[in-house]
């Protein structure tokens, strides 16, 4: 009996009646990691905002968070306005150099994964995520310049940057769900960002408020080396026949480009270009207006102290959660598409209103529009994923990685660099350029699911009137 147990593989499949839910669940080190990227966004913001204003003499943030900010002459302060154009330069320096530097790592490490695993494509960003915290850290203790924020981020981009967290889980996601349950089995992994992006904004705050900025970085730097270790000693691999391959090859970008070149099935190369397209629109927009939000909020005339921007953060990752709740019910009776197509309705109606924001409440209520704005992300990973066999699943997730680092890109070079030439006349102008920019993908979707619907029409017709020709 012995001797039949001993040909087993080395990562076998866990039978159902064994099965380890906690070490299958590649959720904790997403939760983990979007913890650490949540804490350190809004406060490394901020404290450009503080270092830099009181290194040109303008400190208005102090602990009521709103000297100086609530009369009308602030908005004119050539003072303050050459602040708020300093760190929204730095911002632009920072997430460019690292995302630069990940767009190509990601391409390189997820095909790569596809041989020797999630696993090692897990805990290198997370390790990074780690790295770059530490920095931030050595930063505030020795008060060193803040170009050395840059250096942080260079060195997580190195090892894939969050990026790369977010290919390796979804592509661990498609490795362990059927495809009917593909397009909620995703969303529940985007909620998980949602989930953990709240509870960071909201801590990190209140904790900033209270305690100033080393406290909750220190919190940051715990959770991405939590992810860490849980990557390393907890994480059941997911690809079930490893094979040694090398790193630094060609072949991993190959894979890449030939997967929109030569797909399984022809008709699924326009729709992969189409869907990435809309998909790169609508991240790029995502991003562009998270990078601004902070800055926005501490400008004239909503002049937030960190308080309501942990409030502010947490409301638009609360639209993470509301959209897998939206996604549930709504898939009772409309196709995946149409509720990409009211995700996008959501999402540009949330932006006019907060591009015309001057008071608080009104912030408010832009964000509490955006609530169905995350649906169409899991909807076209999931549409892109039904489009590639299961053996080009790892492939797949690293050119929409890869989509994604170029989304970060483009958004922080377009969005951080409208905010500053635009403050002259329109504060809120590259929120409205985003809703409009959302309407392309609005269009290709709907002629997408229109064609399919017209495709599969006559391919019924055909169908049914073939009895009569025999």
């Amino acid at each position: 009996m012995a001797a039949m147990a001993a040909p087993a593989p080395a990562e076998p499949p866990v039978p159902p009646g064994r099965c380890r839910p906690s070490l299958l669940a590649v959720e904790p080190l997403l939760f983990l990691a979007t913890v650490s990227v949540g804490l350190q966004g809004p406060l490394a913001t901020q404290y450009l905002w503080d270092r830099l204003g009181a290194e040109h003499g303008y400190s208005d943030r102090n602990s009521s968070g709103s000297s100086g900010c609530g009369d009308g002459n602030a908005s004119a302060d050539p003072l303050r306005q050459e602040v708020e154009a300093l760190v929204s330069h730095w911002n632009l320096y920072i997430n460019l150099g690292g995302f630069f530097v990940s767009l190509f790592s990601v391409t390189l490490f997820g095909p790569w994964s596809d041989s020797v695993g999630r696993r090692p494509a897990l805990i290198l960003p997370a390790a990074g995520l780690a790295l770059q915290t530490a920095t931030y850290l050595l930063v505030m203790y020795l008060k060193l310049h803040v170009a050395f924020f840059l250096l942080g981020r260079v060195l997580s981009g190195l090892t894939g940057d969050y990026n790369l967290i977010l290919a390796g889980c979804f592509s661990y996601v498609a490795d362990t769900s059927e495809r009917r349950v593909r397009t909620f089995r995703v969303a529940v992994l985007e909620a998980c960002l949602g989930t953990a992006g709240m509870v960071a904004s909201i801590g990190g705050g209140q904790w900033r408020k209270a305690q100033g900025y080393i406290n909750p970085f220190w919190m940051a730097f715990a959770a991405s080396l939590a992810a860490t270790l849980y990557a390393a000693f907890f994480l059941r691999e997911s690809v079930k026949q490893k094979k040694a391959a090398k790193l630094f090859t060609l072949r991993h970008y190959k894979a890449v480009y030939r997967l929109y070149t030569a797909p399984e099935h022809p008709s699924s190369r326009w729709k992969l270009v189409l869907y990435s397209l809309a998909f790169f629109l609508i991240v790029t927009v995502h991003f562009g207006a998270k990078d601004l939000y902070v800055l926005y909020e501490l400008g004239f005339p909503l002049c937030w102290g960190p308080d309501l921007i942990g409030y502010g953060s947490a409301a638009s990752y609360l639209a993470y959660l509301s959209s897998l709740a939206g996604l549930r019910l709504l898939q009772l009776c409309l196709e995946d598409t149409w509720l990409a197509e009211l995700g996008l309705i959501s999402n540009i109606a949330g932006l006019l209103v907060i591009s015309l924001a001057t008071t608080t409440p009104l912030m408010f209520a832009g964000y509490g529009i955006l609530f169905l704005s995350m649906t169409p992300t899991p909807v076209i990973r999931s549409k892109l994923s039904k489009l590639v066999s299961e053996t080009e699943q790892g492939a797949l997730f690293a050119s929409v990685a890869c989509v994604g680092g170029l989304c970060s890109l483009v958004a922080t070079g377009v969005f951080n660099s409208l905010y500053p030439a635009t403050l002259h006349f329109m504060r809120g102008f590259p929120f409205l350029f985003g809703a409009i920019l959302l309407l392309i993908p609005a269009a290709i979707l709907g002629w997408i699911q229109i064609w399919d619907s017209k495709h599969d029409y006559n391919h019924f017709q055909d169908a049914s009137l073939s009895p009569a020709k025999d």
